[in-house]
């Protein structure tokens, strides 16, 4: 017995990947977080689906849902927003399911972390500036390891990518300057990333929580921060190695000046 966990993607309904639509087409049920993922998903649906919305849901009731139409010999897909792997809950879905015998097969999606970026026209990774990019949330109601504490992860001074975090914008703040972060580092909030109504907030550190505020943003919004956010990073002669042509590599040689 088998059922499928699929990635639906940041928001537009064509960032879906080819793999993840074509079970939604042949789904005989689906299950969708209708608080995040786009309704318009449900649009490719065949006649008959059954489609269910699963925010006023609880983990035992959804899995029962999930495992008695299994059961019943029915093709079950669950569309997660985003990518399942980051802040999905799946894995307590998935142990669930185990106990009933069911496997999962999971389905990657487009992150929001990565249309984030793609909406700021930002590359998260200079050379030089930062090859590191860590993705984390300010602790609020949920606690985080003690030892991922973002005092401690901001001591790296690479990009970071706040999830969850909308509403803890002076923790996020202090935190950064604590950890020796410049008041004026650069960060692009996207709000709701690829969907109709997407606002992207430029600012800085010290700004965030007053250019948050001003813009009414308060959840659904990817934080980016590190120099790399630095709109004009471009013009700063940064390169790569990649594309160097003095630089020899397995399918290139290498010009002298």
């Amino acid at each position: 017995m088998k059922m499928y966990i699929v990635g639906a993607g940041p928001g537009a309904p064509d960032l879906i990947t080819v793999r993840g639509l074509k079970l939604v087409q042949e789904a005989d049920v689906i299950l969708y977080a209708d608080s995040l993922v786009n309704e318009e998903l449900m649009n490719g649906c065949k006649p008959g689906a059954v489609v269910l919305k699963t925010a006023g849901m609880h983990l035992e009731e959804m899995v029962s849902t999930m495992t008695e139409y299994v059961k019943a010999g029915k093709k079950v897909v669950r569309l997660h927003t985003g990518d399942p792997a980051i802040y999905g809950a799946i894995i307590e879905q998935i142990a669930l399911l185990q106990e009933e015998g069911i496997e999962a097969e999971i389905v990657p999606g487009v992150s929001s972390v990565f249309a984030a970026a793609a909406a700021a026209g930002a590359e998260l990774t200079i050379p030089d500036v930062t090859q590191t990019v860590i993705l984390t949330r300010a602790e609020g109601r949920t606690p985080v390891p003690e030892k991922e504490q973002l005092k401690d992860l901001a001591k790296h001074e690479c990009t970071i990518a706040f999830f969850l975090s909308a509403t803890l914008t002076k923790k996020v703040t202090r935190e950064l300057v604590e950890a020796g972060w410049s008041e004026d580092t650069p960060v692009a909030v996207v709000y709701r990333a690829t969907w109709p109504d997407e606002k992207i907030v430029r600012t800085t550190i010290s700004e965030l929580d007053t250019a948050m505020r001003e813009n009414g943003i308060r959840k659904q919004a990817m934080i980016l921060a590190g120099k790399a956010l630095d709109p004009e990073i471009g013009q700063s002669g940064h390169r790569s190695k990649l594309y160097d042509k003095t630089f020899t590599h397995g399918y290139r040689k290498g010009v002298s000046q």
